[in-house]
């Protein structure tokens, strides 16, 4: 009977900067968003004014302490729940909406990306990993 070889982990860790592109696109979003105040204030009326500044700074707020804890394991879920309250924050203006959207589709793409690198991880595909 042929055991197969263990499979040697990769050199770096490439969960690292993987953990670095989710923390650069909080950034980036988190400039959108704040560019976005410019919309809410400039076509929301009355209380929603307000309450729709408020609210779209206490959203880019977490967004900059979620770049921060990335490297937790909760980490991850805390931004993709910042995606949904940002897409949930349509009901301002649907400017928010679509930006949640666009950046929903980014988060997508960025998820299928890391769970193609632990497969290959997984595996021993990685270049890092190869004799």
């Amino acid at each position: 009977m042929s055991e197969q070889p263990a499979i040697k982990p990769p050199a770096k860790d490439p969960m690292k900067g993987i953990r670095g592109i989710f923390a650069a696109v909080l950034v980036l979003e988190t400039i959108v968003v704040l560019l976005a105040l410019l919309v809410v204030s400039k076509f929301t009326v009355g209380a929603m004014n307000g309450v729709g500044l408020t609210l779209v700074l206490v959203l880019a707020v977490l967004m900059v302490v979620a770049c921060g804890v990335q490297r937790k394991p909760w980490g991850l879920p805390f931004a993709l729940a910042l995606q949904v309250a940002l897409i949930a924050c349509g009901f301002i203006h649907v400017s928010l909406a679509a930006v949640g959207v666009i950046f929903g589709l980014v988060w997508v793409a960025l998820l299928l990306m890391r769970r193609d690198v632990a497969g290959k991880m997984a595996r021993g595909e990685l270049p890092s990993q190869r004799q």
